[in-house]
């Protein structure tokens, strides 16, 4: 029965989908207060509206536990995870393999307030805040992400990106870069031969 309140609340097939990927309570631990649908159902609403925590509607469980939730899955991976399981189901879904064996790297300036992490600017933009540099597939799915002060360089950032990028996706081959990424190619070969 699917009761969603926002559009961006799960639907039962998607819910179906996640909830075998969203780790419950330690048996140990606590016990589960609110459900863990409307958890992510909570986090899925911030992460679309930009609202900000202390405006979580109070449809939604208290912020302080959303929060938690939100925090937990980050460090322990479950993120990442929930990432790699649905990307590898669509790419089988649509008759790739599951590891991809090309990529596209590229970058984004984006405006940020002093608040909440470091910030640089960036000169070629003309943006005052944060980069993030993103690896997708041919399709578009995310491989990996990173985010820095957008005075690094694309360059920098694309190293701090692909560290450890044989390891994650060892079929990947061939990856599409703009201009200013030149050199990233002799920097690759030598991450791999190391």
């Amino acid at each position: 029965m699917d009761t969603c309140l926002y559009a961006c609340d799960l639907t039962d097939a998607e819910w179906a989908l996640l909830a075998p990927l969203v780790p419950r309570s330690h048996p140990a631990g606590r016990r589960q207060t609110y459900p863990l649908r409307r958890i992510v159902d909570a986090i899925f609403y911030l992460l679309r509206t930009g609202a900000q925590w202390r405006l979580l509607p109070h449809e939604y469980p208290p912020r302080g536990a959303v929060f938690y939730h939100y925090a937990q899955w980050r460090e322990d991976g479950t993120w990442e995870h929930v990432t790699q399981v649905l990307r590898e189901s669509y790419r089988c879904q649509t008759g790739r393999n599951p590891q991809p064996s090309a990529a596209i790297i590229d970058s984004q300036s984006v405006k940020t307030s002093e608040m909440g992490g470091p910030r640089g600017y960036d000169g070629g933009k003309k943006i005052n805040g944060r980069k993030r540099h993103l690896l997708v597939d041919t399709q578009g799915n995310l491989l990996k992400n990173k985010v820095h002060p957008a005075d690094l360089h694309d360059r920098a950032g694309a190293e701090l990106l692909l560290e450890g990028l044989q390891n994650l996706f060892p079929a990947i081959e061939l990856m599409w870069a703009d201009t200013a990424y030149r050199g990233l190619k002799d920097w690759l070969q030598k991450a791999l031969r190391a």
